[in-house]
């Protein structure tokens, strides 16, 4: 028995030793790698206990005091346990949130690898119009050109210059969308029309590749509440990757089919289909997300940003509806959107329309305020509104164009156009220092903002400002009258 008691003892002995040395390394390593310092003392105890455990076996050899020197092993081993718990769950604890920055990191660097590749195809894809633009206008300014040529050049530049806005709009709209900004703004609706209208303006892409292009419906109420421009931009973000990834002599539908329908809302589906080209599995997997194009010889001959389809997953999931994709490579591709709209009454929607419009009576004679910092932009807009038969006063600045509607009679000014961004005082101020006129005909006098700020949110600012309308840069000449005249003749 005591043979067997002092083999215990040495084997002890040993062991405390060596959980003292390799202790030691350990709590060495442990610190190379990572900051513990309020770890510290806790590193320290259980080295204090192992060496006391030692000193505890060779007492009990040397001295034969047992039951003083097992309690105090056994109190000691206690506290031991409990420190080491605490450490392992430190340890722990650091190590997942190791795992967690890990797996931040490696999403980061799909997210950045992403982005270059977007920033690759934003470069091949902002440089192709602005080749186009270029080139076209160098072609349409040598002096042996006739004028069909110039007349085709000029046809082509425009369209380059709407492939370049329609970038650009992608890009914003994405950013509006992962800052929070884009928001719903319902209004009374013809369902069928938007559908027609958004068909209307890819018609041209698909009779210029032949495609056989439809759009069809079957509602009992097409009238509804909701954001038709946002749906617009969703139906134009399909139909156009329809058309791109189409084949000459292909087919592209569009279908609005009502699902159910109650007293006060209804359930749609609208359905987009091609046979173009279809998409892998693969790439369906991550087809919603932001600069994401499938890598295929055919895809990166086409012009696109990789951001049309993460917009209308958005936007549908604005509307609390949903899209669903059916796709087959070299058979053609199907999305189905399903959005529910509270129901309206045609006349009332018909009503509301009535209002946003007006008389669009012609402008001859019609004095306006161009009011623009930027020279080449008031030559564009001076020689558009001329064409019209405007009347165009110009200013520089905020400030001189208050001083102009200050000094000029009531009535002498139909309409002030006024620019957003200016040195000396912006369009914001200088419409809220003319609506603070003492005369309230001066004060009164109709003001449309005429500016680059083109988001919805720029839109309400104005009109808190107390402007009258909005006209959005680039000029579309033909929204531009209509509000112009809206404005004027209401």
């Amino acid at each position: 028995m005591l043979l067997f008691a002092n083999i215990m003892l040495a084997v002890g002995c040993i062991l405390m030793a060596y959980s003292i040395v390799r202790y030691v390394r350990f709590s060495r390593h442990v610190r190379e790698h990572g900051n513990w310092e309020r770890e510290e003392r806790f590193f320290r105890i259980p080295i204090i206990l192992l060496i006391l455990f030692l000193a505890g076996y060779i007492s009990v050899g040397l001295f034969g005091h047992l039951n003083l020197v097992v309690s105090a092993i056994l109190c000691g081993g206690s506290i031991f346990v409990l420190v080491m718990l605490f450490l392992i769950q430190r340890t722990v604890d650091r190590i997942q949130a190791n795992e967690q920055l890990e797996a931040k990191l490696t999403a980061a660097e799909e997210g950045s690898r992403a982005k270059t590749f977007f920033l690759s195809n934003m470069s091949h894809d902002i440089r192709t119009p602005l080749n186009a633009i270029i080139g076209y206008t160098a072609l349409a300014q040598k002096e042996d050109t006739s004028p069909a040529q110039q007349k085709a050049y000029i046809e082509k530049i425009e369209k380059a210059s709407h492939q370049l806005l329609d970038i650009v709009n992608d890009v914003l709209e994405m950013s509006r969308i992962e800052t929070g900004k884009l928001e719903i703004e319902p209004a009374p609706m013809d369902l069928e029309a938007c559908l027609e209208e958004a068909g209307d303006l890819v018609r041209h892409q698909m009779e210029m590749k032949q495609i056989d292009f439809s759009v069809t419906s079957e509602v009992r109420h097409p009238w509804v509440i909701g954001d038709k421009n946002l749906l617009s931009r969703a139906l134009m973000n399909l139909l156009s990757n329809a058309g791109k990834f189409t084949g000459e002599k292909g087919q592209v539908a569009l279908q609005l089919t009502e699902l159910s329908g109650a007293d006060k809302a209804a359930e749609y589906e609208i359905r987009v289909i091609d046979n173009g080209i279809g998409m892998s599995q693969d790439f369906v997997a991550h087809l919603f997300e932001p600069f994401e194009r499938e890598k295929t010889s055919t895809v990166s001959r086409i012009q696109g940003t990789g951001l049309g389809m993460a917009i209308t997953k958005n936007i549908i999931d604005l509307m609390d509806g949903s899209i669903e994709v059916n796709t087959e490579q070299g058979k053609g591709t199907e999305f189905i959107l399903r959005v529910s709209f509270p129901i309206t009454e045609p006349a009332e929607a018909e009503k509301t329309d009535a209002k946003a419009g007006g008389d669009l009576a012609a402008f001859d004679g019609t004095r306006a305020l161009l009011v623009e910092d930027n020279p080449i932009n008031m030559e564009i807009a001076q020689m558009v509104l001329m064409q019209e038969g405007f009347l165009i006063e110009t200013a520089e600045n905020g400030q001189l164009a208050l001083q102009m509607v200050e000094a000029s009679e009531p009535g002498y000014y139909d309409v002030v156009l006024m620019d957003i961004q200016m040195p000396v005082m912006d369009g914001y101020e200088a419409t809220r220092s003319i609506r603070a006129l003492p005369d309230p005909a001066l004060a009164s006098v109709p003001i449309i903002a005429m500016t680059a700020n083109a988001f919805r949110e720029d839109v309400t600012r104005a009109e808190e400002a107390g402007m009258d309308g909005h006209i959005a840069k680039p000029l579309n000449i033909p929204d531009m009258m209509a509000t112009l005249g809206r404005v004027i003749h209401r």
